[in-house]
């Protein structure tokens, strides 16, 4: 699967243009997909020197994107004036998404076994709903 993966917010707290914290299991998760076969786009605003910078950080920590905003890694986009930045990847990895930013561990669990979100949800649900029911009774001060 072609994922498609945000550095500055995603992979890194947001201090741009400086680079942030790693957010906990970051990097260690998109090992993990690379292992599993995905082919992993980086995916960023970042042109230039910041952008070989995050593509750097990256790399230090083992994390060898197959591609860098762009659809494959030999797609030439330096003669293209009507280049699009709109990946053709199968998922993306994003802190902009609907809800925000998953962790890492939940995004790893859905993509390696094709849990949806809904998965996921109903997992917390059925948890939650558990761990209500076997708490004692609330006591009241009147007796019926």
């Amino acid at each position: 699967m072609k994922i498609a993966v945000d550095f500055d917010g995603t992979i890194v707290t947001h201090r741009y243009p400086a680079i942030g914290e790693e957010i906990p299991f970051a990097t260690e998760t998109l090992r993990m997909l690379i292992r599993d076969g995905h082919q992993l786009i980086l995916w960023s605003v970042r042109e230039g020197a910041l952008l070989q910078e995050a593509i750097d950080w990256c790399k230090e920590r083992g994390v060898d994107f197959w591609a860098v905003n762009r659809d494959y890694p030999e797609e030439k986009v330096e003669n293209n004036n009507h280049y699009s930045r709109k990946l053709k990847a199968d998922m993306f990895i994003d802190d902009r998404n609907i809800g925000g930013l998953l962790e890492w561990g939940q995004i790893y669990h859905m993509i390696h076994d094709s849990y949806s979100l809904n998965d996921i949800i109903q997992e917390r649900i059925n948890q939650q709903s558990f761990a209500t029911r076997n708490m004692p009774k609330k006591k009241h001060w009147w007796q019926f």
